[in-house]
C-alpha cells in the first residue's frame, strides 16, 4: 500500500507516510475479544486503540489523499521537562508525576502539533514485568505506554533511560500539564521506585494541514483541521 502511495506521489517522506497513515486508517469492526482496550478518541478527534493503532490500511483512500498531499512542516523535538526523584511507587494505588511544559515555546526547538511523545524513564522494582504506566496529555489524551508482561520477572536491572513511545496524541496541542501514571497489577506485594522522567516531544511549529483541500466533510483530515483552526482561535 505504500509502494502505491509513492507511486502517486513520489515526493512524499517518512514523515508523511505516517500522517497519511494516521490520516486515512479504518476502525471498521476491529475489537479486543478480551474488552481490555477500547477505542478512545484522542483531543483533535483522532480514534486510537492500544492494540490496533488507527485501524486499519485503506489502499484506496491512503492513494487518492496522497495525489493531493502536501509535504508536512520540519519536525522539531523539544525537550519538555523533566522529574527527578526518588518517587515510590505504591502497592495498592497508583503514582503520579505532572511535568507542566510550553513546549520549547519561543525556541527554534518550539512544537505546536505532536507526532511522537517520548517518556524517558529510569526504575526499579522487585518485579518488573508487573508494571503498568500510562502518559496523560494536556488535552486529556490517555495512553498505555507499558503493559503487563507475565515472563518478565526481572528485579535487579529495572529501566535506564529507557524511551517509551505513544503516537496517540498525534495532532494534539502539547502545552500544558503532562501526567505519568506508574501502577503494579495484583499479585504478590511489590515495591519500587522512578528515579527519573524526562518528556520528549516530536513534532511541527506550523499547522501540518492547513495547505490540503477538504473534499469530505466528515473525514478525518476535516475534524483535525477544524480543530487546529479552532485551537488558533483561542
Amino acid at each position: 500500500m505504500f509502494a502505491l502511495a509513492l507511486e502517486a506521489n513520489r515526493d512524499l517522506t517518512w514523515r508523511d507516510m505516517q500522517h497519511l497513515t494516521v490520516l486515512t486508517s479504518k476502525r471498521n469492526s476491529l475489537y479486543d475479544a478480551k474488552n481490555r482496550f477500547f477505542w478512545t478518541m484522542n483531543g483533535v478527534g483522532l480514534e486510537f486503540n492500544h492494540l490496533f493503532g488507527f485501524g486499519v490500511l485503506d489502499a484506496g483512500a491512503m492513494v487518492a489523499l496522497a495525489k493531493q498531499w502536501r509535504s508536512v512542516p520540519a519536525r522539531f523535538h523539544c525537550e519538555a521537562g523533566g522529574y527527578t526523584g526518588p518517587a515510590r511507587i505504591p502497592m495498592d494505588k497508583s503514582l503520579f508525576l505532572t511535568i507542566e511544559t510550553d513546549a520549547c515555546f519561543g525556541t527554534e526547538t518550539e512544537v505546536n502539533y505532536l507526532e511522537h511523545v517520548q517518556a524517558v524513564i529510569s526504575m526499579n522494582t522487585t518485579r518488573r514485568g508487573n508494571v503498568q504506566m500510562f502518559m496523560r496529555s494536556p488535552m486529556g489524551t490517555r495512553s498505555m505506554i507499558l503493559s503487563e508482561r507475565p515472563n518478565d520477572d526481572d528485579s535487579t536491572d529495572g529501566f535506564t533511560k529507557w524511551p517509551f513511545m505513544t503516537t496517540h496524541t498525534w495532532a494534539e496541542y502539547p502545552r500544558g500539564k503532562w501526567t505519568l501514571e506508574v501502577v503494579f497489577i495484583d499479585g504478590p506485594p511489590q515495591s519500587g521506585h522512578i528515579m527519573d522522567w524526562t518528556l520528549l516531544l516530536h513534532g511541527t511549529k506550523e499547522a501540518p494541514y492547513t495547505s490540503l483541500p477538504v473534499s469530505d466533510p466528515h473525514s478525518k483530515l476535516a475534524v483535525v483541521k477544524k480543530a487546529h483552526e479552532n485551537r488558533k482561535k483561542m
